[in-house]
């Protein structure tokens, strides 16, 4: 166990057994320091995956109302929500890039949502959406510049854009953006970067040779809007970032870019209870008392998003020292040996938070489970409540 120095710990809504705490203020604060590194750029919010995590709509919401006006979702589904909500496009423009053959083309035209379009069998289920409805596309073309993953590879952007734009002539969608996506931006000096920054150039010019007049061209993530000002042309794509996390550890922690971790994550203890020495612990018994001790019980599991890869590993603070989990952990549970410590039942267990307080971060439990603390926050599920605190809206 590590003795931190605290002043103490978020309190938790009284009876709840975990929560995780998402500071509204810290996300604007996160937002302005991103605003400030670029000095320009548009920039896109990105709330994809439940915003990491932390709640799509109250983070959107908070973002919208400090100033981006720009949302980014991957699925349909997510974009669909969030003007379902009530966040018009008056308001913010949000993109979305992650389609399937049969996707709600239909419906995300009717709500205003911009489309990224990477491939001929996209554009052609987009224009017959555009032709049911009558209204017309906003497109964004997306470049494969060396990812590998979604975008349009060099040997069929030429035809690609050339249909958009036939398309855009007939005046069935209008090409906004023109976009792609690095491959190792959190890697400084990584070669694939100078690549992708000149085959993206090189999409680019021929997009705009071929009649395309983009809104906006957009290239960075989180690490390229920290690391890669050549790369931010008119709108930036923070995502981790813009939560208060590092996407570039090895380079720096939050604090280093400004920046201050939005989440915590508590629960409370559920049992406290001696065992003798040789007691083995949770399933499998991968761990086993080395002598007479205190166990405290976290009813926290992978369930709830807490990595089954932490087993033996993964760092909590209870008043102001730091334990290990031990053993396994489990659905909804795990356990911790706290030696000669006696906390009472009903104490407040710190799983992570900004660090501010000499608590864990999520970088330390990705570092602790083997992964990265994108994985970290996005996994906390459904059944642990989130409450907001320092929002502009309530």
């Amino acid at each position: 166990m590590t003795t931190a120095n605290t002043t103490g710990t978020p309190a938790l809504a009284q009876g709840a057994r975990a929560e995780a705490t998402v500071d509204l203020a810290a996300l604007r604060d996160n937002l302005a320091a991103l605003r400030a590194r670029t000095n320009g750029p548009e920039l896109m919010a990105v709330v994809k995956a439940d915003a990491y995590g932390h709640g799509a709509l109250r983070c959107a919401r908070e973002a919208v109302a400090a100033g981006a006006g720009w949302l980014g979702t991957a699925t349909p589904e997510e974009a669909l929500a969030l003007r379902a909500a009530g966040i018009g496009p008056e308001q913010a423009r949000i993109l979305c890039w992650l389609w399937t053959p049969g996707g709600p083309w239909a419906r995300a035209l009717r709500e205003s949502v911009d489309i990224s379009v990477s491939g001929q069998w996209a554009l052609d289920e987009l224009l017959a959406a555009v032709r049911e409805t009558g209204i017309p596309a906003r497109v964004h073309l997306k470049a494969d510049t060396g990812l590998g993953r979604n975008g349009c590879q060099p040997h069929d952007w030429p035809d690609l854009v050339e249909n958009a734009v036939k398309a855009q002539a007939d005046g069935m969608l209008r090409v906004v953006g023109v976009w792609s996506h690095f491959a190792a931006a959190d890697e400084p000096g990584h070669p694939s970067i100078q690549i992708q920054l000149d085959s993206f150039a090189q999409a680019l010019a021929f997009a705009e040779r071929s009649g395309v007049d983009p809104e906006v061209r957009h290239l960075a993530n989180s690490p390229a809007t920290l690391l890669l000002p050549q790369s931010h042309y008119d709108l930036v794509r923070p995502g981790l970032a813009m939560y208060g996390l590092s996407p570039v550890p090895d380079v720096g922690g939050p604090a280093d870019f400004g920046l201050r971790p939005v989440m915590s994550l508590a629960a409370r203890l559920a049992l406290v209870k001696r065992v003798p020495g040789g007691h083995g612990i949770s399933y499998g018994h991968h761990y086993t008392t080395p002598g007479p001790t205190t166990l405290g019980l976290v009813p926290l599991g992978y369930a709830d998003g807490v990595p089954r890869h932490a087993s033996n590993t993964g760092p909590v603070q209870i008043g102001s020292t730091w334990y290990r989990v031990a053993g396994r952990v489990a659905m909804d549970q795990f356990v911790v040996d706290l030696g000669g410590d006696v906390p009472e039942v009903g104490e407040e267990v710190l799983l992570f938070g900004s660090g501010e307080r000499g608590e864990p971060t999520a970088e330390d439990w990705a570092r602790a489970c083997g992964t990265i603390a994108y994985e970290v926050i996005t996994r906390i599920g459904g059944r642990v409540p989130r409450r907001y605190v320092g929002g502009l809206r309530g």
